[in-house]
């Protein structure tokens, strides 16, 4: 559902009255009187004058919801409103920031700068003999404003970025819905025929948003490329012989990113190898929407990550691919690993592989990850608020391949069946969920806004 102005407003204003009283609580602890966040600044081309795309301060953007607006900065002290800084330079050969202005402005303090020079002397004047933390990237100093990323303040705050506030639920939720659009026109784009340049052009027209925009880069993988787990380019052919699609793409959305995967059979493939991939899809299907009901308080995200594992295993055992051992041993010998290589998901936010994953408490404490499974990211266990990625995959990788081979499990291997996939690359299927209280089931943002796109 969507959320009207007047909700998102009172949704923001407790955001902002939580992080408030959360950065309050940190502080005089810490040996700090008060909190400055800068928003990042702009930086350039090795030897050119062309910038790369800006990316904020995620810290910053917690607070405000501006991500294209470098040089300002948010100072937080207990008892007073925070003061948004916010830099409006004179400028004629860029567009620059317009006035403050939306439902967010009402939360803040704002002096309004032309210059960095000017937002040093306006800080240094409110700070003056305070103890000060100061968050932000080492070249995003201003004159005495020099970021110390105080540690132990940062993994409190990173701690408690995990448990979403119904404002950032609703934001994601809008990201969810942003992003779907664009994977519905993938989906068409791929059955007609285009390539993966085209597929990727028809994504961002229906969300309507420059590549720039984008949390992350689209992933668009024909056939054998959806082998490689972030296929990186867009080719502008596509394959002679359709077979399959994956797409890992998401959105922005006052600053939260969706994440959402999804992959195809095109309606013309063919032959045996066709039916094969057309099982494990639905398979895979199957399993990860098993999955997403476990996303519950207090389940171990590590017993998600390694029931995957069994799951993907017991698949491969039923369409044949492997044959000759259990799942818990193919498990347990690694040759799940094979072809399901990454981690079942990830906490999602503010950044799309958000942050503290593995830590356990608000010292930084971490929690490490099982033996063997290097690439998770998540060993916390859930709790209400938290949003994750179930994201579950198959794929037919000829380096790991050639790998398992090699190996005495080679013999538990249908390798006619799996060189003839090769061409289909794999499947991924990923959804964003969010944990809710008690027992409740969990809220599946990319399901729910699948199912209401309009005609």
């Amino acid at each position: 559902m969507n959320t009207p102005a007047a909700d998102t407003a009172a949704l923001y204003r407790a955001h902002v009255h939580a992080l408030q009283a959360r950065t309050e609580s940190l502080l005089a602890p810490l040996g700090f009187d008060a909190l400055a966040i800068a928003s990042g600044i702009e930086k350039f081309a090795f030897l050119d004058d062309r910038p790369y795309v800006f990316q904020p301060n995620p810290h910053f953007v917690h607070w405000v919801p501006l991500n294209q607006h470098p040089g300002s900065w948010l100072l937080v002290r207990p008892g007073a409103k925070p003061l948004l800084v916010y830099l409006q330079p004179e400028d004629y050969w860029h567009a620059v920031p317009e006035a403050p202005a939306g439902y967010w402005v009402d939360a803040f303090e704002i002096a309004v700068v032309r210059t960095p020079e000017a937002a040093e002397a306006l800080l240094t004047q409110a700070t003056q003999g305070q103890r000060l933390a100061v968050i932000g990237e080492a070249d995003a100093a201003q004159g005495a404003l020099v970021p110390n990323n105080p540690q132990a303040l940062i993994d409190a705050l990173h701690f408690a970025r995990a448990y979403k506030s119904p404002y950032e639920l609703a934001q994601m939720r809008g990201a969810s819905r942003m992003a779907v659009r664009g994977h519905r026109a993938a989906r068409v784009a791929f059955e007609a025929g285009e390539s993966e340049a085209g597929i990727h052009a028809a994504y961002l027209q229906a969300c309507g948003v420059a590549e720039r925009q984008l949390p992350y880069g689209n992933i668009v993988g024909l056939g054998a490329h959806a082998a490689v787990l972030h296929w990186q380019h867009q080719d502008r052919e596509a394959p002679a012989v359709p077979t399959s699609f994956l797409i890992d793409a998401g959105a922005g959305y006052g600053g939260y990113a969706a994440d959402i995967t999804r992959t195809y059979l095109h309606p013309k493939a063919s032959g045996a190898a066709r039916d094969d991939f057309a099982a494990l899809l639905a398979g895979m299907e199957a399993l990860e929407l098993a999955l997403v009901d476990q996303v519950r308080d207090g389940t171990d995200y590590v017993a998600i990550h390694l029931d995957a594992h069994r799951r993907i295993a017991q698949l491969l055992l039923d369409t044949g691919l492997l044959r000759g051992l259990s799942a818990e041993a193919a498990v347990a010998q690694g040759v799940s690993r094979v072809f399901f290589p990454h981690g079942i998901g990830h906490l999602l936010g503010l950044q799309v592989h958000d942050v503290a994953g593995l830590a356990i408490d608000a010292q930084g404490t971490r929690r490490e990850r099982p033996a063997g499974h290097p690439y998770l990211r998540l060993t916390r266990p859930l709790a209400e608020g938290m949003v994750v990625t179930i994201e579950p995959g198959l794929y037919f990788i000829p380096l790991l391949l050639k790998e398992l081979a090699a190996a005495p499990e080679a013999a538990h291997v249908d390798w006619a069946r799996v060189e003839a996939l090769k061409p289909y690359g794999g499947i991924r299927i990923e959804d964003d969920v969010a944990c809710r209280a008690g027992g409740a089931g969990p809220e599946n943002f990319t399901r729910d806004a699948f199912a209401g796109l309009q005609p």
